[in-house]
């Protein structure tokens, strides 16, 4: 056991100068130059619109007899939704069918007088103008039986009118109006029936992103972007999104563009009215070399960064720059993947002196 420690004693007296050196070097933080996913990503707030949205409204006056749906609920196109009582519409159809039946006789009646005026006037048994009396109050009965027909058809689409039936499937809200109320065509909204799957988000998007995006390639024909949903609990959209609209001018009011995504929604998940958030970024991901900006210093003639060699030396090297991505500079010139390059610490080192470089925590988004 002595000779353990008197082994270990001498170990650490001889790198005590190794140990002393390397605390005497000035502490860097250092990264290794890689490739990254540089793809251009835009944040818009948004608010989440209904596909369809239908205002049942009454077309004819009565008392609501029925009402057969449940508020909050799914209905489907021509579902049964109000009943308003069809006993005076249906007195009014009787009425139209008995004027179009008379209609009918009196233009049996005037035609046959017409037939045997047409035999008289051959055998000059008649004038002229009685011939042409007759014919005019033949023509003067077929106009009234257009009339009862157009009474009959009337009454009957007033009838139909009585049953008011869901134009498309979606989910109904509250009803307005309760059995035995008194509606009428001036009465407001019944209830309102929104198809929910799938849903619009509407973007108003500033004119300065929106020609930064277009820079990229945004359009509504080819569409090479991808919006995702990001929802209220920072969560993302399992489904991706559809471009299918894109105004082609700008609001005067408000400096913005008009832009629709539509979102499938088959679960319900998302309903209109809703805040969120779209990411917009291109289909094809654009992988570059990419350098934190920490890095990057400017003097009077261009970008440098610091580079740490094998030996732990500072070597100054000029770098050709593209576009900024997320925190990040892309490196079009001047750098190689698998070197070092300092990102904190700059201000403690000079060219040619050697450091202590210790690795960045890379966090788990990078």
């Amino acid at each position: 056991m002595q000779r353990y420690f008197k082994n270990l004693f001498f170990a650490f007296i001889l790198l005590s100068p190794a140990l002393s050196q390397a605390n005497k070097l000035p502490g860097v933080v250092v990264t290794t130059v890689e490739q990254s996913d540089l793809t251009p990503v835009f944040h818009v707030v948004g608010r989440i619109e209904a596909t369809e949205r239908i205002e049942l409204l009454p077309r004819v006056s009565g008392y609501i007899e029925e009402r057969l749906f449940i508020e909050g609920g799914r209905v489907t196109k021509d579902q049964l939704l109000f009943r308003i009582e069809k006993a005076p519409y249906k007195i009014a159809l009787q009425q139209a069918q008995a004027d179009l039946a008379g209609a009918k006789a009196g233009l049996k009646n005037a035609e046959a007088e017409l037939t045997r005026m047409k035999q008289l006037r051959k055998k000059a048994a008649v004038s002229k103008s009685d011939l042409e009396l007759a014919e005019a109050n033949r023509d003067q009965n077929k106009a009234q039986v257009m009339l009862a027909q157009a009474g009959l058809d009337n009454a009957n689409l007033n009838l139909s009118y009585t049953d008011i039936k869901s134009p498309i499937d979606g989910r109904i809200g509250i009803a307005n109006f309760s059995v035995g109320n008194l509606i009428s065509p001036n009465t407001t909204t019944l209830a309102t029936v929104v198809t929910t799957d799938p849903v619009y988000v509407e973007l108003n998007i500033s004119e300065k992103v929106m020609l930064e995006a277009r820079r990229n390639g945004l359009n509504s024909e080819e569409a090479p972007n991808k919006p995702t949903l990001v929802l209220s609990d920072g969560s993302t959209y399992s489904e991706p999104g559809t471009f299918t609209f894109i105004s082609p001018e700008v609001n005067r009011n408000t400096d913005t563009l008009l832009i629709r995504v539509s979102f499938p929604n088959k679960q319900g998940l998302l309903l209109p009215g809703e805040f969120v958030q779209v990411q917009i970024e291109k289909k094809n991901q654009q992988v570059s070399v990419a350098i934190p900006q920490s890095a990057v210093q400017k003097n009077k003639d261009n970008y440098y960064v610091l580079v740490i060699d094998k030996e732990n030396k500072v070597e100054v090297r000029p770098v050709q720059l593209g576009r900024q991505q997320q925190g990040q500079w892309e490196v079009k010139a001047g750098l190689v993947i698998g070197e070092r390059i300092i990102v904190e610490g700059l201000q403690k080192v000079r060219p040619g002196a050697e450091v202590n470089p210790v690795d960045q925590i890379k966090s788990s988004k990078q």
